[in-house]
């Protein structure tokens, strides 16, 4: 028996005394860290808020199977909010649709949640009408059943079936009216309630966990009363995958106590927060290094991959791995980089041939 199909269900129980322990430290940390970072410059809030969020969008759409451009995703962001950075790059449609999503959620975070509101979320998820190489239904609540797979075709493993399309429209009603009512609820604890909750009513064809982050970050919001963003489950999440589906298979099977899903909810959620010391230090370095290198002629190209430098690039920096980030023939790229080394922004490291690789001159 499923969670979904006991009678309502939505009364969740939980032990509120190991819940309220674990709760108290999170929220002490979470407060610490929003101090900290607001106590900076506006110019540091806005590096740290467009590196943060950049990573929860792309980190949402890999953990479902999708990847996204970083530096696309990070200019769009600073586009339609305001904000100044340097090496900005065209965003693709798609793109700029799915951070329009984030920033509804996380910038109206004291809007309310509508069937129109997820309707307009589920649009830009799926401009084209389609997931992959099928055609979904876009805009609508799902008329099909719905199951969460895994495995080889025809050996398929059932993890999860969602509840029945016809209940879709009363399951929705009560959630949405349980998420815009005010309680004494304590705004975190609402947070993972509703992960668990929409993801459990699953209401989409596609699309449901990257909506069910976005509804997870407004409340987020919410529970800070800032729209501001500092540091992202979705990155923590990404790392604790396989920890996160088995969680959430237990609870959804289990007799309607979530306990083990909350304590989970804010382990992880104290990771992000934790997270967030290592962006600082981060974007802090990338401001020294941009305010030191002020007078210094880069191009677009330049630009763009010493930022993603300062946290967003794995492995070593060579001529072939800068090509296909930029785009540019192998020729290019080692012209890109020998005029780093030339004006000492870059240096060659030791391996040589085709071994050949740079690092920034911190």
């Amino acid at each position: 028996m499923y969670l979904h199909e006991r009678e309502n269900w939505w009364n969740f129980q939980y032990d509120k005394e190991k819940i309220l322990n674990l709760l108290g430290e999170v929220i002490t940390k979470q407060g610490i860290m929003h101090g900290r970072m607001i106590s900076l410059g506006i110019d540091f809030q806005d590096d740290a808020m467009l590196t943060t969020m950049s990573l929860e969008l792309v980190r949402s759409s890999e953990i479902e199977g999708e990847n996204l451009d970083i530096s696309e995703v990070r200019s769009s962001i600073a586009r339609r909010l305001g904000i100044n950075s340097e090496g900005l790059v065209p965003s693709s449609g798609y793109v700029e649709g799915v951070v329009e999503m984030l920033l509804d959620a996380t910038q109206n975070y004291q809007m309310s949640l509508s069937d129109e509101r997820l309707f307009g979320w589920h649009h830009v998820l799926f401009p084209t009408g389609r997931s992959g190489l099928y055609e979904i239904e876009v805009g609508k609540y799902r008329t099909g059943e719905m199951q969460v797979l895994s495995g080889a075709m025809g050996k398929e493993r059932v993890h999860y079936q969602a509840p029945k399309p016809e209940r879709l429209a009363e399951e929705m009603a009560v959630f949405m009216k349980w998420f815009n009512e005010k309680t004494e609820l304590d705004a975190v604890i609402k947070a993972a309630i509703a992960h668990l909750w929409f993801v459990s009513i699953h209401p989409f064809d596609d699309g449901n966990g990257r909506i069910t982050r976005a509804i997870t970050d407004m409340l987020l919001a919410r529970s800070e009363n800032c729209s501001r963003r500092f540091y992202s489950m979705s990155t923590e999440i990404k790392l604790m995958q396989k920890e996160y589906y088995e969680i959430l298979e237990r609870t959804q099977r289990g007799d309607g106590d979530i306990t083990e899903w909350l304590l989970w909810f804010l382990r992880c959620f104290e990771k992000a927060l934790a997270s967030t010391e290592s962006t600082l230090s981060s974007v802090l370095e990338k401001n020294k290094f941009w305010e030191r290198n002020k007078d210094v002629q880069f191009n677009e190209r330049q630009r763009k991959i010493i930022n993603m430098l300062f946290g967003d690039f794995f492995g070593k920096l060579t001529s072939g791995k800068w090509a296909k980030i930029a785009k540019c023939s192998n020729d290019t790229a080692l012209n890109d980089l020998k005029d780093l080394v030339a004006k000492g922004i870059l240096v060659k490291n030791e391996e040589g041939g085709r071994s050949t690789n740079y690092s920034l001159v911190i």
